[in-house]
Parts: structure tokens; C-alpha cells; sequence
């Protein structure tokens, strides 16, 4: 198993106010759709602030296992626990096209303590994801990177303690899934949660992650600890290398040659 290392201290992760022992925890939980089995006793930890990436092929049961976390699916007592809040984002940004965007991120408030001041944090969250500009505007005069940043800011506003992302930025295009990138990790680190990212992109997952989580079959099949500060993660590096080739080679891909010029992350790398 391939553990991508650096010196004690650099890593570059999320900081944790929380005294709890774990974001979300999965224990024994399975899912069945008639006589198809698509989670089968999954035993997963998420720790606060720990951004984690979960690959798969389609139909692994990823999406599945986080619409399970995210409460959107019944779940056995005691086999899905989270220690606060989770919020999610899926890969459409499902905004309701007869709401401006300021509205469409305070019904995520409606079921919360923070009534009174829905606008007013609305209009802070949609500040952070750069969108100042079109808090009064209608979602169909988004473009595709805007109307995803609006799901971002409707999934943060809520303050959770959780983030689920559910292949966010695969229908974006490469310039775009690289600010985007760069975004979700500054309000990683700003918000000091946890994350769980569902992607197919190996490259997307070594350039975000603190933990690759590979799933198969509805299971768990290997796990790959990231260590080093994103702004080392080029893919030139021959720990980035090898635990891409790994990973691949878990998917059943055989690896193409690397381009060792392009960065996930961008050139400036991620904070």
C-alpha cells in the first residue's frame, strides 16, 4: 500500500475545534435494492477535518453510501453516526429556477435555529464562494462553474461539521475544475470540517485528499494515506507516481504515461 509521506507537521490538513472522535461513523451497514446487494457491510471512519476522496467505478456503491450518510436514505440504528451536521452537493447543482440565487441558498436554513437571519448569512456564504455579484440573480443566468459554487454556498451555509460532495465538478470544464478545486479546499480549511468527495478522477482525488478511499464490488477495498502538502503534490513526484499507478492498477486501468507539466491543483497548488 503506497503512503504518500512528508515530515512530521507540514501536512497541510483541515485544523479541528471539535473534541469529538469522529465526524461520521459507518459500522456493519449494507443496502439492497431487491436482490441486488450495493453495500455490503461497510465499516468506515471519517475524523473531523479530514478531507477524504472515495473512487470507484460506477455502480460501486459510492453515491449510495453517501446519500446514507447524508440521511437521504434509511439506515439500521447505530449503523450511520455523524457527530454534527452534514450537508450535500451533488454533481447538478439542483437549483429551483423560479428562486434567485440568495433564495435558493437560504431553504437551506429552513429546517435550522438560524431563522432570523437567513439573508444576511446567505448573502456571507455566497461572499465566500465569490458570488457577490449574483445573489439577486436568476440560476438561469449562471454559467455551469457559477451554478455549482451557488450548491457549494447552499451546502455550507448551514455551518456543518460534515461536507458530502457527490462527483461535483465532473460536468465542469478542466479550467473551471481547477478553481474549483482551489475553492473547495480554501473553505475546507476555513470551515474546519470534514469532507467526503466522490469523484472518478484519480488525478482530482491525489490532488485534494488526506485519505483515497478505493470502493468495489460494495466494498471497501483499499485505503491510501496522503501526507504531503498539496502544493508538493506534482505529478512529477515520484510518490504521487507510484500511488497514482497503484491506484490504477486497483481500478483494473492500466496507466497511460503522465504529463508531468499538468497539475491538478493548478500552478500555484492549493493553500
Amino acid at each position: 500500500m503506497a503512503r504518500l509521506k512528508t515530515q512530521a507537521g507540514t501536512a497541510d490538513h483541515a485544523p479541528s475545534e471539535t473534541s469529538e472522535q469522529y465526524a461520521a461513523r459507518v459500522t456493519g451497514h449494507s443496502r439492497s435494492f431487491g436482490e441486488t446487494h450495493v453495500l455490503k457491510s461497510i465499516d468506515l471512519e471519517i475524523s473531523p477535518g479530514e478531507f477524504v476522496v472515495m473512487l470507484g467505478r460506477s455502480g460501486c456503491g459510492k453515491s449510495t453510501l453517501l446519500r446514507s450518510l447524508a440521511r437521504l436514505d434509511p439506515s439500521p440504528a447505530g449503523e450511520i453516526q455523524t457527530s454534527g451536521r452534514a450537508s450535500v452537493a451533488f454533481q447538478e447543482p439542483r437549483l429551483l429556477p423560479w428562486r434567485r440565487v440568495r433564495e435558493n441558498v437560504e431553504l437551506a436554513l429552513l429546517n435550522t435555529s438560524q431563522r432570523g437571519s437567513r439573508r444576511e448569512l446567505a448573502e456571507q456564504t455566497l461572499a465566500e464562494v465569490g458570488l457577490t455579484d449574483k445573489v439577486d440573480s436568476w440560476p438561469r443566468q449562471l454559467s455551469g462553474g457559477q451554478a455549482q459554487r451557488v450548491s457549494l454556498a447552499r451546502a455550507l451555509v448551514s455551518n456543518p461539521s460534515l461536507l458530502l460532495l457527490d462527483e461535483p465538478f465532473s460536468a465542469l470544464d478542466a479550467l473551471t475544475r481547477i478553481d474549483m478545486h482551489q475553492l473547495v479546499i480554501q473553505l475546507w480549511r476555513h470551515h474546519s470540517m470534514a469532507v467526503l468527495l466522490v469523484t472518478h478522477d484519480v488525478d482530482e482525488a491525489l490532488a485534494l485528499a488526506d485519505r483515497v478511499v478505493l470502493m468495489d464490488q460494495g466494498r471497501i477495498m483499499h485505503t491510501w494515506p496522503i501526507d504531503l502538502p498539496r502544493t508538493d503534490r506534482a505529478p512529477s513526484r515520484p510518490e504521487v507516481a507510484g500511488a497514482r499507478a497503484e491506484i490504477l492498477q486497483a481500478l483494473g486501468v492500466q496507466p497511460l504515461p503522465r504529463n508531468p507539466n499538468r497539475n491538478p491543483l493548478g500552478k500555484q497548488g492549493a493553500a
